[in-house]
């Protein structure tokens, strides 16, 4: 046992806190980090530097592509840090996007789902909820300096802190915008995937999670502009709300904005759901037909060859064998990938050895 003592109690940790209750918590925190940094950056970059006096004018934003920069990597670090945090109880989807593609491709429990999603919505609500109260009274000042107050449906600026628009070439048309979602998720996923198979080139030394968040930062600078890289329906979902109830209005909800010049998008809120959702599936499916289809087929020759490697079999579950010694149903042992490969230490020097009993069977 941890020499930590519980914050419930010594006799109050065992139960439902160690099945899914455990891990919804874990979600909540997880995406609630998420948004509380990433947001924030944003909050930085739209409202807190202009108004510190730190820019040229109290209303100069994204006057070059370091502010872009600035947003990118910090949302990486938002993603890594959120990972960090939560990836030991929940395995850290921290996005409904993850949740359904593992769903699909990765043996996670559907029953599961919805509730994942539920949490990762609130957890997005509330990191939001902070960000507003530690940069209310910068973002009324922004507000102020422009003339835009939310009520009048035209604070887009400070309403872009919370949740994403589409850029103006798209001419209102959901086309665009459906598809870099589904592309930027795509991508997300398959980057994702590939950096927790222990059968592949899998980061090592607890560094998943900060790759995970430079994968974040590369869809961001190459695919961010044209609707923010949502790429997450929680992420965007979440703030959305709450920007609906704190006065923006139809910009937030149904998200319609329409101006002269500029960005012009009529309930545009649905597609930052649909998009991710879609490409998260797309993602984690291109990724196992072109390369964890390969995989599989070379651990296999190599048992048929070698004998069975114990590393590459399926873990037993409660579910399937019974109960586990030191293991309670329903929840995560810390070495368990979503591919069901131990560790990749112990993974390597089988694969010698089994290099070298077929070596000696010719």
């Amino acid at each position: 046992m941890a020499d930590i003592t519980p914050m419930r109690g010594e006799g109050r940790t065992v139960g439902p806190i160690t099945g899914l209750y455990g891990e919804l918590l874990s979600e909540f925190l997880g995406t609630f980090v998420l948004l509380a940094f990433g947001d924030g950056v944003v909050a930085v970059a739209v409202a807190g530097l202009p108004g510190s006096g730190r820019t040229a004018t109290d209303t100069t934003i994204f006057a070059a592509a370091g502010d872009w920069l600035l947003i990118t990597w910090g949302w990486a670090m938002a993603v890594a840090f959120a990972v960090w945090v939560a990836g030991g109880v929940s395995g850290a989807h921290i996005n409904p996007a993850v949740t359904l593609a593992f769903a699909v491709r990765r043996k996670f429990a559907w029953a599961k789902v919805l509730p994942y999603w539920g949490a990762q919505v609130f957890g997005a609500f509330v990191g939001a909820s902070l960000v507003y109260l530690v940069y209310n009274n910068a973002i009324d000042a922004f507000n102020t300096a422009n003339n835009t107050p939310r009520s009048g449906g035209s604070a887009l600026a400070t309403y872009s802190i919370f949740a994403t628009f589409p850029a103006g070439y798209f001419n209102g048309g959901y086309g665009g915008p459906l598809i870099d979602q589904i592309v930027g998720t795509a991508f997300l996923l398959m980057f994702v995937v590939a950096l927790i198979d222990l059968r592949n080139t899998a980061v090592g030394s607890n560094l998943a999670p900060l790759a995970i968040g430079f994968a974040v930062a590369a869809v961001g600078m190459s695919y961010g502009p044209n609707a923010g890289y949502a790429i997450n329906p929680a992420r965007d979902f979440g703030p959305r709300l709450f920007a609906y109830f704190e006065g923006w209005g139809q910009v937030a909800l149904p998200g319609t904005y329409h101006a002269a010049a500029g960005p012009n998008f009529t309930a545009y809120f649905w597609i930052p759901i649909v998009g991710p959702l879609i490409g998260a599936v797309i993602g984690v499916v291109i990724y196992d037909l072109f390369i964890g289809d390969v995989l599989y087929a070379r651990l296999k020759k190599t048992e048929d060859v070698a004998g069975p490697i114990p590393e590459s079999q399926l873990r037993e579950t409660p579910e399937t064998s019974g109960q586990v010694e030191g293991q309670v149903p329903g929840t995560r042992t810390p070495d368990q990938s979503e591919t069901h490969i131990r560790r990749t230490r112990e993974l390597a020097p089988i694969r010698e050895g089994s290099k070298s009993a077929a070596w000696q069977r010719r």
